[in-house]
């Protein structure tokens, strides 16, 4: 018999256990991430109110390994994510981007067979000015016969990645979930402390006439991206044929909800300032899952020359320039960066 009944987190995740797509102990997993979000997410409500605004304070503790001033409330969602995750016996260890190293779960504690890695706070220098903010999270398998897992272990592509998503704090606070069976959509009942699921199997139009990216980095740009948004500027008078209208929101997660809802091209390209990085964006707390939840909804996501899926990655803070969204447009980032780097390695005339 059919229902017309909401449909919980729990309850959709059950049905995809039941279809074979995920195994219990993942089911729990992504639970106790979506319970962490919960609680990360009355935080970000009461602002002001609950004292978590501003800096952490001063001195070298309050540097993330990122090199960057965490916020209260950064410090605030990785403590919750960390004491969530800790004892329930579905991982075998964790990493944060505000933390320098991978840590296992403590001996006290039963390991599973899954790693997980987060971004606890994304966009959190827009929290003091109530913009919306995030969390993502990637989940990967541990490897076999690994029961103290160190960074080395987590240094695995994009599409080893068994689920991924992010929680946005906005108006409503929502979960976009993909376990490799389409990009899901959830949004908090408050009232009732769940989960609902609110869009199924979420499409990004393959065209798009609308950008994100961050304009005043234009003048350390390659000359691939000076080339590519000069020719989005000059509208329908341009090579493109066609007006585009520029979006940027400076989070992430708010960036790439909005394209997942409507379509569209976040870029973070690199340039002068971050070349020596590799990028500004982490690829395994930022990258891959967004990637991953990008391709499961019919985009694409590349670093420009190569899919970010296919990065194997060096070290677990490694940097990565970005290009995802609507697919053909994606597709033609990338050749202009393609086309580029061939004239510069063709042999002269």
């Amino acid at each position: 018999m059919s229902s017309t009944a909401p449909v919980s987190l729990t309850r959709f995740l059950i049905e995809e256990e039941r279809a074979g797509h995920i195994n219990a102990e993942l089911r729990l997993l992504i639970e106790v991430v979506a319970r962490a979000c919960k609680t990360i997410s009355i935080a970000v409500g009461k602002g002001a109110l609950g004292g978590v605004l501003g800096d952490a304070g001063q001195g070298a503790a309050q540097i993330n390994v990122q090199g960057e001033a965490q916020k209260k409330l950064d410090v605030l969602s990785n403590e919750i994510l960390l004491e969530a995750n800790a004892w329930g016996g579905h991982l075998a260890g964790l990493a944060s981007e505000e933390m320098d190293h991978a840590q296992p779960i403590p001996d006290v504690y039963p390991r599973g067979n899954y790693l997980l890695l987060f971004d606890p706070l994304d966009g959190s220098s827009n929290i003091d000015v109530n913009i919306s903010v995030g969390t993502i999270f990637s989940v990967l398998r541990c490897p076999e016969g690994v029961t103290r897992p160190d960074d080395s272990h987590f240094l695995q592509p994009g599409h080893a990645q068994v689920a991924a998503g992010y929680t946005v704090y906005g108006p409503s606070t929502m979960l976009v979930l993909t376990v490799g069976h389409g990009t899901h959509a959830f949004t908090l009942d408050r009232e009732v402390g769940s989960f609902m699921l609110t869009a199924r199997h979420l499409r990004i139009p393959e065209e798009t006439k609308e950008f994100a990216v961050n304009m005043s980095n234009q003048r350390f740009w390659e000359p691939p991206m000076q080339a590519y948004v000069a020719d989005l500027l000059a509208g329908k008078e341009g090579p493109r044929g066609k007006d585009f209208n520029m979006r940027w929101v400076a989070s992430m997660v708010a960036d790439v909800h909005r394209i997942l809802t409507r379509g569209g091209i976040f870029s973070y390209p690199l340039d002068a300032k971050c070349a020596e990085k590799g990028g500004k964006l982490r690829l395994m707390y930022e990258a891959n899952p967004m990637a991953l939840l990008v391709e499961q909804a019919g985009g694409a996501a590349s670093t420009g020359r190569e899919r970010m899926l296919d990065v194997v990655p060096k070290h677990l803070h490694q940097r990565v320039p970005v290009f995802l969204g609507s697919k053909r447009e994606v597709e033609t980032a990338v050749r202009y960066h393609t086309e580029h780097d061939a004239a510069r390695t063709r042999p002269a005339a």
